[in-house]
């Protein structure tokens, strides 16, 4: 039997990869730093002892990460995403693991506008993105080691699905309580991809790989936050977003509110600037390769509603 080990496996997409590779018989070691009954505990930025035999068959899913922008000093986030990247290469090195899955971001692409593909330039400008960078290179440095060693690294664009908590269960419950409103434009694009999508592709993908390679996880084409936002509204039965307000006199708000303490609710002046930016990353490679998504984003907004017991997104 295979042995898949997963470092951050306490967070929301990590559950999701263990459960997949338990219901496919594999022996499942998830880590994390953060105390749960369904992980046992890891700090990825110190040196990683793990007891147990391991074979060159073996599996590493590497999520450990600092990574909510914003939230965290700065130098958090390199000291996580950096010496997490360090350590975890140095344990598969120690015990011969030559699989390695990296989740990245989109964030060393930058924030811009233009369309992103693969093998664009990163200029990535805050400093998740610069450490994120940094830990693809050292991974890759690690895979460079031994032409056997085989690594995947994806850059997802937003992910959505049970426990989430994040950016669409917050969009969703804005839009039930009619709360939401577009910021300045409604054609603003929004890469993002179904959780379950994530993980299946992603561990075939893994599992047959040979060498190193790269791809944006995001369903092609992009589609925009009107797209998003009436794909909820339709999928949970809420009303549609009709309003878009002006964009100086959102930011204002959100940076009034956000010193009167309204930013833990999440109304802050950087959040709202990434809700008129468009994550135009593109997810035309994966799209052409010989990967077959079960899902799309509706598809996806369904069977998330039908998880939850269409009682709402969460």
């Amino acid at each position: 039997m295979s042995k898949v080990i997963i470092f951050g496996g306490a967070g929301f997409i990590g559950s999701h990869f263990k459960e997949y590779f338990t219901k496919l018989g594999w022996e499942v070691h998830s880590y994390d730093i953060e105390k749960h009954e369904s992980v046992k505990h890891i700090d990825v930025r110190k040196k990683i002892n793990i007891e147990g035999n391991f074979s060159e068959t073996d599996l590493i899913v590497n999520l450990a990460a600092t990574h909510r922008t914003p939230g965290h000093p700065d130098f958090e986030y390199f000291e996580t995403n950096i010496l997490g990247a360090e350590k975890v290469c140095a344990f598969a090195e120690s015990v011969g693991i030559k699989n390695i899955l990296f989740t990245s971001s989109i964030a060393p692409y930058g924030a811009n506008d233009d369309v992103k593909v693969e093998t664009d330039l990163p200029t990535p400008n805050t400093p998740y993105g610069i450490s994120k960078l940094v830990a693809e290179k050292i991974h890759e440095t690690w895979a460079a080691k031994s032409p056997d060693r085989n690594l995947l690294i994806i850059r997802p664009g937003v992910v959505f699905g049970k426990g989430e908590n994040g950016n669409f269960t917050r969009l969703y419950k804005a839009i039930s309580k009619r709360r939401f409103f577009y910021p300045g434009r409604v054609d603003t694009l929004k890469a993002c991809i179904y959780v379950k999508d994530l993980v299946q592709l992603s561990a075939q993908k893994l599992i047959a790989l040979k060498g190193v390679e790269l791809y944006n996880f995001a369903y092609y084409p992009c589609p925009t936050i009107k797209e998003i936002a009436d794909s909820i509204s339709d999928v949970t039965n809420s009303p549609k977003v009709k309003v878009v307000l002006n964009a100086k006199l959102l930011l204002l708000a959100a940076g009034i509110l956000g010193k009167l303490g309204f930013s833990k609710m999440g109304i802050h002046p950087d959040r709202v600037k990434k809700l008129m930016v468009s994550t135009n990353v593109s997810g035309e490679k994966l799209a052409n390769s010989d990967l077959k998504f079960e899902y799309n984003l509706r598809l996806g907004l369904e069977d998330w509603y039908k998880d939850c017991d269409m009682k709402g997104l969460f």
